[in-house]
């Protein structure tokens, strides 16, 4: 039966059917296995940053290509001058697709960590929340990561 509100006990099935728990023994390290995991999904969003703003992605490289106008002999600039941006950005195509790579990993990692949140054992939601708070502050508590945000008018990322 699966549980629609939270409950406490060492009785758990987390993601699959394979992962169940039955001892207290396996619960916790059931648990330590979420908080390590969440504290890793803190570690690659902050490697992901990293990343990204080394390739010139940040909230300087943002406004820069904005600035350039497109070549005056180009036939595209004239009748698309909005692409000037995405072809000077063009050039950095291997950067992007490690960073939409990495993204794409987080996010399923993010993802499972919360269908594990969803089997609604207390435990595992405290596992999971202290995790990604201990790998915040292990993590990203400094990485210039208000840079990248506050760059974001529309607050969606």
């Amino acid at each position: 039966m699966m549980h629609m509100t939270f409950y406490w006990g060492k009785s758990a099935t987390i993601l699959f059917d394979g992962w169940r728990t039955s001892t207290w023994t396996g619960y916790l390290l059931s648990l330590v296995a979420l908080l390590l995991a969440a504290a890793f999904y803190q570690y690659l969003e902050a490697l992901r940053i990293r990343v990204k703003l080394a390739a010139g992605g940040g909230a300087a490289a943002k406004q820069a290509p904005s600035s350039i106008p497109p070549p005056a002999g180009s036939d595209l600039s004239s009748r698309a001058p909005l692409l000037a941006p995405a072809l000077a950005a063009a050039g950095r195509w291997p950067a992007r697709v490690a960073v939409a790579a990495m993204f794409g990993v987080n996010s399923g990692l993010g993802y499972l960590l919360m269908l594990a949140v969803m089997s609604f054992n207390g435990g595992v939601f405290i596992a999971v929340v202290v995790g990604l708070a201990l790998g915040y502050l292990a993590f990203r508590s400094s990485d210039g990561e208000d840079l990248v945000v506050v760059d974001n008018p529309c607050a969606c990322a």
